[in-house]
């Protein structure tokens, strides 16, 4: 049977995948993409696991329906709430020859690499800490490694209010650093477990004690994305390659536009969707 070839999906719960997608155009510019935000539904890190299931095997559903054949879900709370379920449980149903890949675990692949203390800490939303991924993903490769977790749950706000850059972002970005540290004076290498995190990087800088790295997953996500495609001939095969992106989101198209361009550092021009509520 011959396979139809089709764009890279990229889905994430809102904006901060545009982070990921931007690095991952930097290193794999010829393929075709298209991007699906749901805005509408965001936020997804307070959300329940089923409801954040629900929601990201929906978004991956219509980018299988848009012709992808290959999905990276660039949110870190639907890969640690989703991911697995949809992986193991609903693509042997959904469709021959379809992957989705995260976010989480071409991070915890290569942590060992970025601490010398074996101390790590993880800023992420509510439910990615919750999850508990990162520790389990982390311990099945370096079971040594002391894993601490922090929930930051403003600084997607910060972010979105273009507040990442203002004075009134300090309190809530010493406050979270401070009650990470609190668990462990030796973590020397912090991951921004979060794509809206980045950012916030020169906040996260200017609180953070000198000596300790800050980890931001775009490149990290990118190199690993064309890892996958070099290893795995018969899924690029099905990746078309015209260097076209297109653009969706759940809410309005003008407010999408408007707030995408901090995101991904160009514009966009968006194309609304209606998922449902």
């Amino acid at each position: 049977m011959i396979q139809k070839a089709g764009p890279i999906g990229i889905f994430d719960s809102g904006y901060g995948g545009l982070t990921v997608f931007k690095e991952i155009i930097k290193e794999l510019p010829q393929y075709d993409y298209i991007y699906l935000g749901d805005n509408a539904r965001v936020p997804y890190g307070s959300r329940s696991f089923e409801t954040v299931y629900r929601y990201t095997l929906e978004c991956v559903n219509e980018l299988f329906e848009k012709g992808c054949r290959l999905v990276l879900i660039a949110c870190n709370t639907a890969s640690a709430k989703a991911l697995r379920n949809i992986q193991q449980l609903d693509l042997p149903k959904l469709a021959e020859m379809h992957r989705v890949l995260g976010v989480i675990r071409p991070t915890t692949e290569i942590v060992r690499t970025l601490t010398k203390t074996g101390h790590i800490g993880i800023f992420a939303t509510t439910g990615t800490v919750e999850s508990d991924s990162y520790p389990v993903e982390i311990h099945k490769f370096f079971p040594e490694i002391k894993v601490y977790q922090q929930a930051c749950p403003m600084w997607v706000s910060i972010v979105e209010n273009h507040e990442h850059e203002s004075p009134g972002a300090d309190y809530y970005v010493e406050k979270y650093i401070n009650s990470l540290l609190k668990k462990s004076s030796d973590i020397d290498t912090v991951v921004l477990a979060c794509t809206h995190y980045p950012l916030l990087i020169n906040k996260i800088k200017q609180f953070l004690p000198a000596g300790i790295s800050i980890i931001s997953q775009g490149d990290i996500v990118a190199k690993s994305f064309a890892d996958y495609l070099n290893r795995h001939p018969e899924i690029d095969m099905l990746c078309t390659k015209n260097s076209k992106c297109s653009f969706y989101t759940t809410e309005s198209a003008k407010s999408f536009n408007e707030q995408a361009g901090i995101f991904f550092g160009r514009a966009v021009n968006s194309t609304h969707l209606d998922l449902g509520k």
